[in-house]
Parts: structure tokens; C-alpha cells; sequence
């Protein structure tokens, strides 16, 4: 694949190198593919004779199967490779395990490893397409988009939007999505959370940064809920789960005081009492499943685009399929 012959160029690495134009792109593509998961036939064979592998390097269960719904509602063929049980539990380097994949001649690889760069180091040596499903703190751009698709399907826009980071941000790869992709699109950006998880320098990205999370609600018209990532909490960022929900947690006193409906984002899995109170978590301002739904759609358009589709194809697809 060469980057002539897709909307996107031969990789998607992350939002940061996308332009405006590619980000709604994807999005409107994945619009049009919404409606395939709503059939009886939940197929349409746009990919039919390609293969695709998972190569993860970390545990995920929403985003592999996410990912593997997206593949085969497009017809490809799936092969799914854990670390655990692959070579490179044996000592395999990444690369070694990437041409021995290529020697069986597949077209595309979904990967999500836990050091940063490694998509790309990854996509600089193989000629099928890669797409980054999250490295290390880097970048988890499928993510990025299916939030802000769902922040459009509900609101009706993106530009103009004041959207709150809460929670975890120095150790989230999803943060650095939504913050890029956020502000390509026009909308007002901010961060919440405790001093030790929020990066150094913030602003400079264009960032606000809020030291209170009461400050935050006032402000906000979308608050993007990060989980604490308790497997990460190894240097003494919080001083236990109970202080930071009492500081941070965005609980149902704290939403009803800013006296607006706010909408509510969680990429998952979730620290219910930590991060987010189950009352908010299943409140009537959250839209956590349906971020869920979006991103098969997103991951489906993803897929698409790389193989060469075009949005105006895809709406002949549909009509096709539909038939």
C-alpha cells in the first residue's frame, strides 16, 4: 500500500501527523459504516481476501475485540497473536516477529505494544499497513476519533466545544489523542487531575489545566473521564484511592453543583468510587456505551481507508450490501 492510494497514507500511527481534513474523513466514513452493525447480516465484504493480525503486546480485551468485530464485519480474514504465547515470550525481537508474519503475506497489522514509538519503528520496516492500538504514552489514535465522533453524534459539532481531560493524564495515551485530534478540530481543551499526573509543560500543547475538578465541571461542555491506571501507581503519584476520588473523582454532587447537563465520557475499563462514581457511570449524561458502539465504526472506517477505500465508495458499498 502506498500512500497515494489512501486517505490516510500507508499507517495510522496517531492523530498527530493527521490533518483536519483526514481526521473528519474517518469520521464520516465511519458514519456510513454505523449501519452494518444494526443488519441481520452484519457484513459487507469491502475487505474480503485480506488478512489481518493482532499483534498485542499487552493485555486488551475492549480494543482487540473491538478491532477483530471491525475485521470481520468487513469480510477479512483475522488472525489474533497475544505476547504471551508467540516467540517473543521465547526472546523474538519485534521486528523478527513482524517479517515472519510478512513471509505469510499479510496485508495489515493492529498492534498495541507498551513502548512508545513502537508502531512506528514497526510501520518503518514492513510493507503491509500499521495501526497503532496504543504505545506506551504515546498515542491511541482509534480511540481518540471514536470519542470525538460520539461527542458530534450527541452534540452535533466538535469546533467550539469545551472538552476536560480528568484524571490520569500523565500515563494516557488516549489524553495525547484526544488532545490532538480535539484541537485540529477547534475545540477548547483542558486537564484536570493531582500535579503528579499531569505533564510537565501541558499548556504549551494548548492545553488549560484545572487544579480543582469543581473548577472543571463549570467550565466544561464534555468531561472525558481517564481511568487511574493503578497497574502504573508504582512511585507515590496519589496518596491512596480514597484521597483522589475525594479530590478528583467526578461524582453525582459534584456534577449536579455545576447546575448543566454535562456529557460524560469514559474510554474503560473503569474504576468505579475512584475516577467516577457508579451513579455518574450509569447516569442519564453518559454516553460510555455508545463509545463502545463507535468504535467498531471508527476501527471499520480505519480499516477501509487504508485498503484504499474512499468515502464515496463506501456509500455504494452500503447501498450494495443493503441490497
Amino acid at each position: 500500500m502506498t500512500e497515494s492510494t489512501s486517505a490516510l497514507g500507508k499507517d495510522l500511527i496517531g492523530l498527530e501527523p493527521l490533518s483536519k481534513e483526514q481526521i473528519l474523513t474517518v469520521m464520516d466514513t465511519a458514519e456510513l459504516f454505523k449501519d452494518v452493525s444494526e443488519r441481520r447480516i452484519k457484513k459487507v465484504p469491502v475487505l474480503r481476501g485480506k488478512t489481518i493480525v493482532n499483534l498485542f503486546f499487552e493485555a486488551s480485551t475492549r480494543t482487540r475485540v473491538s478491532f477483530e468485530f471491525a475485521q470481520k464485519r468487513l469480510s477479512a480474514d483475522t488472525v489474533n497473536v497475544a505476547a504471551a504465547g508467540s516467540s517473543v515470550a521465547k526472546g523474538e525481537t519485534l521486528v523478527d516477529t513482524a517479517r515472519n508474519l510478512e513471509a505469510m503475506r499479510i496485508d495489515m497489522v493492529v498492534m498495541r505494544h507498551p513502548a512508545s514509538g513502537a508502531a512506528k519503528f514497526l510501520a518503518d520496516r514492513i510493507p503491509s499497513n500499521v495501526i497503532n492500538a496504543g504505545d506506551g504514552r504515546h498515542e491511541h489514535p482509534t480511540q481518540g476519533l471514536l470519542d470525538m465522533l460520539t461527542m458530534r453524534d450527541h452534540l452535533g459539532r466538535i469546533e467550539g466545544l469545551k472538552v476536560c481531560v480528568v484524571g490520569d493524564v500523565l500515563h494516557s495515551r488516549v489524553a495525547r489523542s484526544n488532545f490532538f485530534g480535539l484541537l485540529k478540530l477547534g475545540a477548547e481543551v483542558a486537564v484536570c487531575g493531582p500535579k503528579t499526573l499531569i505533564p510537565m509543560r501541558i499548556e504549551e500543547m494548548g492545553v488549560k489545566v484545572f487544579p480543582r475538578v469543581e473548577e472543571a465541571l463549570e467550565w466544561a461542555d464534555v468531561i472525558n473521564v481517564l481511568r487511574l491506571q493503578l497497574e502504573r501507581m508504582k512511585g507515590g503519584f496519589i496518596p491512596s484511592l480514597r484521597e483522589y476520588n475525594r479530590f478528583f473523582g467526578v461524582t453525582r454532587e459534584r456534577l449536579d453543583a455545576a447546575g448543566r447537563d454535562i456529557l460524560i465520557l469514559h474510554p474503560g475499563p473503569m474504576n468505579r468510587g475512584v475516577e467516577i462514581d457508579s451513579d455518574v457511570a450509569d447516569g442519564p449524561n453518559q454516553v460510555i456505551l455508545k463509545q463502545v458502539t463507535n468504535g467498531v465504526a471508527i476501527r471499520m472506517a480505519v480499516l477501509y481507508l487504508l485498503a484504499g477505500g474512499s468515502p464515496e465508495k463506501a456509500h455504494t458499498v452500503n447501498e450494495v450490501a443493503e441490497a
